[in-house]
């Protein structure tokens, strides 16, 4: 059994467009940030972030760090840890990778995690990820930069 989320954009003040529910804190945390990410990299949507829903539940968000620069997008998600194990990352990402394939098809879509074998790293192989660098992020220092071509 696959399983669905639904994706509700993240608005530029923060707010998800049209969801009338309570927001877990940790949502709303990520809300603002995304918010914030937005003054600094841009609002062009579908390149924005999400909150993603089972049924009413909010079971995490997910999105793209920026509209796609030479060729590239890349895409982040969180699950919330209540609702971790049941397949919600592996849809949020599978979406992201939808939306970026209907918006542009030659887009390579990309995503880094820790350097390290993880639950992330199932999902991005699982879903034809492969892994192509590790490079040193300014920020988060040592990752790992995974990549999805047009072709996969």
């Amino acid at each position: 059994m696959t399983t669905k989320v639904s994706l509700i954009p993240i608005e530029r003040d923060g707010t998800p467009r049209g969801y009338s529910g309570s927001l877990p804190e940790v949502a709303s945390q990520v809300a603002r940030a995304t918010a914030e990410l937005y003054a600094r990299a841009g609002f062009e949507e579908p390149w924005i972030g999400y909150v993603a829903l089972a049924d009413e539940t909010v079971v995490g968000t997910c999105g793209y760090k920026s509209k796609p620069q030479n060729g590239r997008v890349e895409i982040a998600y969180f699950t919330f840890p209540e609702f971790e194990g049941r397949g919600y990352g592996s849809a949020m990402a599978a979406r992201l990778v939808a939306i970026a394939r209907e918006h542009d098809s030659s887009v390579v879509v990309a995503a880094q995690t820790l350097p390290e074998r993880n639950a992330s790293h199932r999902l991005l192989e699982k879903l034809g990820f492969r892994h192509v660098d590790t490079i040193n992020h300014p920020e988060d220092g040592k990752v790992w930069e995974w990549q999805r071509g047009a072709n996969l």
